[in-house]
């Protein structure tokens, strides 16, 4: 067992004995660890004791740590809170987090405005907005769209309704898909009941509008509007065959959430039952990874706070499948908008018993799902060995790819594949510093530079290396990367380049390339891998870009400084974002107030400058 590196034992000796969260770094500053605590100092001693090294993550977190942070709050709910938000943003290899996490739609309904508007967004946000979601299974939520568009006439149109309207009406209302309230023929009245509807219907009260569906068309019939009667007919049998399938599952009336659990190893699965007036209307679920040495109230507890306790609709009961060490503080922070219940028998048992069948039935699906990618991945790499005179199958390849912007925003993308599936936790992107960009792009330098100190660190650190290196490029690209791995003696890693234009690979030593069939797997397999570190390079390039235009662009705003500009980045997400931000909201910010709000919008050129009152006219 180690002793604490220096830097750590001096925080050590002052660590505060009250809630918190602490952040675990190694000496590059990464963040490999967070958690929380109910006494900061305690907590993080313990990790240098000799109790917690039986677990060999543990062991393998505490071998690199160099530094350590923490950050005081009032009590553990807000600990428990702050230790998610953070995980989110710092990703920690270290941590329990969900699979996936940020790819589920919603449906957004946009009440706030006067005339709402329904979407498919991945992006939550505190705007007013409602929110349904998030769908795993992206087919369900198709069909709620498309219930919604066939039977609720709501406006597919982008106008600020009503300060912006048409002069006539689109399409949509000559095929009757709206009302056209953007020219006045359907009055703001009526479009905000029908979102009513359609809140109810995305809420799963689907009788409830089955109901008020078929008075309308009764009231219609009387005072013999026939067409009416007849579109209001068959929205009503559209609604019902969209709740077949759910009446088959009908269980002990009311409203609730039922959560399942399953784990093997370390995979784990959640299902979220969402139950409303009795009938099973969704199903959604998460994988989680990193779990391995964690008990399994903590994976649950990850789920919640990660998962659960952002979802926009929650119903007043909420069933799990057992009891967790932050239970007290998670249902202090649903702040009593649910009642927590761990049900051993009874119709309510029998309800989690189907939520744990279906988790159990997903994992065995997703683990199944990955057997059969990696004997599918077997036979692609195996040719592609045998294509480029290997001695050792390929398993792991490793690819690195460049991406600027008019010589500008220099990036490194890296990408890394085990039997021919992605390791997203061995993805790093790196911001290219020795090239002299007023010079222009030399991406021969950008290459050595970004191999040389993805591997310098790599050996460092004393990780697993790949079987195989891929550069996107040709034979500069691959020199380039050759130069930087002879000089940290390297040289024995086979490496290649795979040149767009014709797909043509290079190798170390060889002066002809090597062409593939078109359609062989092993090039395939290769082009999956250059592409994806594409995408990881120009993704980091333009998040660069985004984030230096915002900056220049609040820089030239006076009064706004550094806290003022991260609390407006950290609100609203993008320039785009502050510019259609109102008044009200960026006052609420900490360090604004209306008139310094007003004055920023102004400085962006969103509200014109109010004008000031004019001398009155001397006297005669």
């Amino acid at each position: 067992m180690p002793d604490a590196p220096d830097r750590v034992a001096q925080k050590l000796q002052h660590l505060p004995e009250t809630p918190g969260v602490y952040l675990w770094k190694d000496a590059e500053g990464t963040v490999l660890y967070v958690g929380k605590a109910k006494r900061l100092r305690p907590r993080v001693r313990s990790y240098f004791a000799s109790e917690h090294w039986d677990n060999p993550k543990t062991r393998r977190l505490v071998e690199r740590i160099a530094d350590v942070e923490t950050i005081v709050v009032p009590d553990e709910a807000h600990a428990l809170i702050l230790e998610n938000n953070l995980i989110k943003e710092h990703r920690p290899k270290y941590n329990v987090m969900l699979r996936d996490d940020k790819t589920y739609p919603y449906i957004k309904v946009t009440v706030q405005e006067p005339y709402p508007r329904v979407f498919v967004t991945r992006k939550l946000q505190d705007d007013g907005a409602r929110y349904f979601g998030p769908y795993t299974d992206v087919a369900a939520m198709r069909r709620a769209l498309e219930v919604v568009k066939r039977i609720f006439t709501v406006r597919s149109c982008r106008y600020d309704m009503p300060r912006e309207m048409p002069e006539r009406a689109c399409l949509d209302y000559h095929i009757g898909r709206c009302k056209a309230p953007c020219v006045g023929l359907q009055p703001q009245a009526d479009y905000r009941a029908m979102i009513d509807e359609v809140l109810t219907f995305l809420n799963g009260r689907t009788d409830d509008v089955v109901k008020r569906v078929r008075e309308l068309m009764e009231a219609a019939a009387e005072a013999m509007e026939f067409e009416r009667a007849a579109e209001l007919r068959d929205a009503i049998g559209k609604l019902q065959r969209l709740e077949e399938p759910s009446l088959v599952a009908e269980v002990e009336g009311g409203d609730r959430d039922v959560v399942g659990y399953a784990r093997d190893g370390d995979d784990a699965a959640v299902t979220l039952l969402r139950i409303r007036s009795g009938k099973l209307v969704a199903r959604e679920h998460r994988f989680l990874e990193g779990v391995e040495g964690e008990p399994d109230g903590q994976v649950l507890s990850t789920y919640l706070v990660s998962a659960y306790l952002k979802a926009p609709a929650r119903a007043r009961e909420l069933l799990l499948p057992f009891d967790f060490e932050d239970r007290a503080l998670f249902e202090e922070a649903l702040q009593g908008e649910a009642r927590v219940l761990v049900p051993q028998r009874g119709p309510k048992r029998e309800l989690l018993d189907l939520a744990e069948q279906n988790a159990r039935h997903l994992l065995e699906e997703f683990k199944l799902a990955e057997q059969e990618t990696d004997e599918r991945a077997a036979d692609p790499i195996y040719e592609l060995g045998l294509a480029l005179g290997l001695e050792r199958i390929p398993r792991s390849i490793i690819c690195f790819d460049n991406s600027t912007a008019q010589g500008k925003d220099s990036v490194g993308g890296i990408v890394w594949f085990e039997n021919g599936r992605p390791r997203r936790a061995e993805y790093r992107t790196m911001k290219v510093k020795t090239v002299d960009e007023s010079q222009g792009p030399d991406d021969f330098q950008s290459m050595r530079e970004v191999v040389g100190r993805y591997f310098r660190r790599r050996v460092e650190e004393q990780r697993p290396l790949p079987d195989l290196i891929v550069v996107d490029g040709g034979k500069g690209q691959l020199s380039a990367a050759d130069e930087a791995l002879q000089e940290l003696g390297l040289g024995a890693i086979p490496l290649i380049g795979l040149a767009k234009r014709d797909e043509e690979i290079f190798q170390r030593g060889r002066r002809e390339s090597l062409r593939l069939p078109r359609r062989s797997p092993a090039l395939r397999l290769l082009q999956q891998i250059r592409d994806e570190a594409h995408r990881t390079a120009v993704t980091y390039n333009r998040k660069r870009r985004s984030m230096r235009t915002v900056t220049s662009e609040l820089l030239k705003i006076p009064g706004v400084g550094p806290v003022k500009r991260r609390a407006l980045l950290q609100a609203f997400g993008s320039l785009q974002g502050v510019r259609e931000a109102t008044v009200e909201q960026i006052a609420a910010l900490e360090g604004f107030s209306e008139a310094s709000a007003r004055k920023l919008l102004e400085g962006l050129g969103v509200v014109e400058a109010e004008p000031h009152d004019a001398d009155p006219p001397p006297e005669t």
